[in-house]
């Protein structure tokens, strides 16, 4: 079975946007080239930590003895990108995530993969569709030079602390119409 890569060695944009009010947002991690436009959707939870560990990397990277790779401690200005969400035609669900650095490019790698399903008639199912091409999987492949990804995650940080605030008795999200903390007694 093949697999379609939708790979970006240079983005233009990449970021994470929601659409949707908080409490009932959906994420998306959409990365453009050119013209080309691909955008997935993801879990808040795998936003957040795809954020932190991209500055941990970067983090790491500046320890090295004279900043070799010219990594920033903060979001350069000029990177900062705040515009919303293209176009928005979701290509698959990420399951799997990996995140690397490539030495060679001074790039953060991010590879997404769909959510798989184990279940036993989609085996049966791709048996079936396998023959005219159908069931072709895929994955998004990113490289993100060090100035992008800092922004990148900056931005996603950002975004996903724009959602509902948290409750201070139980840690739990908070929504517009209350929350079973702090309802008035009735």
């Amino acid at each position: 079975m093949p697999t379609r890569v939708h790979e970006f060695a240079w983005p233009d944009r990449v970021v994470v946007g929601t659409i949707g009010l908080p409490g009932a947002r959906t994420f998306y991690l959409q990365v453009r080239a050119g013209t080309q436009i691909v955008t997935v959707a993801l879990e808040k939870e795998q936003s957040a930590l795809l954020a932190e560990k991209i500055d941990e990397i970067l983090d790491q990277l500046i320890t090295v003895e004279g900043n070799p790779f010219s990594v920033p401690t903060g979001t350069p200005v000029e990177l900062v990108d705040n515009d919303q969400l293209e176009a928005v035609e979701e290509q698959f669900r990420t399951g799997a995530m990996s995140l690397g650095w490539d030495p060679t490019t001074a790039q953060i790698v991010l590879e997404a993969f769909p959510i798989t399903d184990a279940d036993a008639d989609a085996d049966a199912d791709a048996d079936a569709n396998d023959e005219d091409g159908a069931n072709e999987t895929e994955m998004l492949l990113v490289r993100m030079p060090v100035g992008t990804a800092r922004a990148f995650a900056k931005r996603t940080r950002e975004i996903v602390g724009a959602g509902r605030p948290t409750c201070p008795l139980c840690g739990y999200p908070i929504d517009a119409d209350g929350h079973i903390c702090t309802l008035p007694e009735v």
